[in-house]
């Protein structure tokens, strides 16, 4: 293992080794290039969703940038953390101190992302967090050089909590990730539960890369309620449904399963006769339309499967973050992030998308439904879309934040 870090450690791409003049605008970088790492999930719980896949799609965004801008040089480097926050953070800080590196992204767990961003803030570097859920990398822990692009707990449970009322699911049990993430979903979906005049029945706490999940369950059984809610993601979720279809709970009618942080990759690897008729919010689906199909099938070809919602967003916000190095003139943390805060997101990912003060970067979420086997037409048709939750709508209000950037 300690090989297979270092070498993941030393992996790197260069774009544009070619120096010349930048179109419209003259970029000044502290060191003759922008550097950017990928702190990613390789080896534990989370590589299924992360993995290579978050490093190609980083890569695709520098190397479409460099190809319109090809006198600014950008290097791509990662490494796996493992899913331990120490190892992430001794990683962020030598790309800080030693190798340059102006903005690191992914990060794939709450845990990781918290240590990642006490750091950046001391070093100064920016921090774009497309992985993890936590609500609170905007909400009480926001920092001024810190973005939460993709998805978070407050979204994730309310357009579930809401979807479920509508359905008769008032009553929930949870079964949860013991650790920042599976906290911070369990009570922003409680809450968006309540508000909807629902119950929360209890918590059944499992420990990260828990094998058997019976006992779990069972908790969730004789709870009586009517949603067992999957506070967990990765491989932890595919085997939580694997064992709740083995206990008869979705065959009996009584129960529904809700996956409130779900992946393309999950349902894959579950199959549509065992993930039917999940319903789940996400930020990103390959088979939305035109633009999300065609950006889709040039990651197929690198990454050999569809993307999932953090691969999307992080050729997204690695893209946006090099357009406002550009439009900002320099490298420095101060004026990209004012840049990037300014300047609007059009792309396949999403429409009219703005990041915050807080950091949030505010965008639609979907409702979808997974397909019945009989459903899907052609290879990763797993989805069909049952709403559109407008940006504003699916994220927390800024006159519900504890953020102290805020200005009360």
């Amino acid at each position: 293992m300690k090989l297979k870090s270092l070498a993941l450690a030393m992996c790197t791409t260069l774009f544009a080794l070619v120096a010349g003049p930048v179109p419209a605008q003259q970029v000044q970088l502290a060191n003759g290039g922008i550097k950017i790492g990928v702190l990613v999930d390789m080896s534990s719980l989370y590589s299924s969703i992360g993995g290579m896949g978050a490093v190609e799609a980083v890569r695709m965004a520098a190397a479409d940038f460099v190809k319109d801008n090809p006198g600014i040089k950008v290097e791509v480097v990662y490494t796996d953390h493992q899913n331990k926050a120490d190892i992430a953070a001794n990683k962020a800080r030598e790309w800080f101190d030693l190798q340059h590196v102006n903005m690191v992204t992914d990060l794939a767990s709450s845990s990781v992302a918290f240590a990642v961003i006490d750091l950046a803030k001391q070093k100064n570097k920016i921090v774009i967090a497309t992985g993890p859920a936590s609500s609170d990398v905007t909400n009480a822990k926001c920092t001024s050089v810190s973005v939460h692009y993709v998805y978070d707990t407050y979204a994730l449970g309310r357009a579930t909590a809401q979807a479920m009322k509508q359905q008769g699911g008032d009553s929930w049990f949870f079964v949860a990730a013991d650790y920042a993430f599976g906290q911070a979903l369990v009570k922003d979906t409680s809450e968006a539960i309540k508000s909807e005049g629902g119950k929360v029945l209890g918590v059944a706490r499992a420990p990260l890369n828990t094998s058997d999940f019976s006992s779990y369950l069972l908790q969730a059984q004789t709870s009586g309620a009517k949603v067992i809610g999957l506070a967990n993601a990765g491989g932890d979720f595919v085997n939580a449904v694997k064992a709740a279809n083995a206990f008869g709970i979705t065959r009996s009618g009584r129960q529904q399963l809700a996956g409130l942080l779900v992946f393309l990759p999950d349902i894959h690897a579950l199959g549509l006769q065992t993930a039917q008729g999940l319903q789940f919010s996400t930020a990103f689906y390959w088979d939305l339309n035109d633009e999300t199909r065609k950006w889709s099938k040039r990651f197929l070809e690198k990454a050999k499967r569809m993307p999932t919602q953090v691969d999307a967003g992080n050729y997204s916000s690695t893209m946006h973050y090099l357009q406002a190095v550009k439009a900002a003139g320099t490298d420095d943390t101060a004026a990209v992030m004012k840049k990037m805060k300014e300047m609007p997101i059009n792309d396949f990912f999403a429409k009219n998308g703005r990041i915050r003060e807080d950091g949030r970067m505010v965008h639609d979420m979907y409702l979808v439904q997974v397909k019945k086997p009989s459903e899907s037409k052609y290879p990763w048709d797993y989805y069909t879309v049952k709403a559109v939750i407008p940006g504003d709508k699916a994220f927390r209000p800024l006159s519900e934040s504890a953020c102290p950037l805020l200005k009360k």
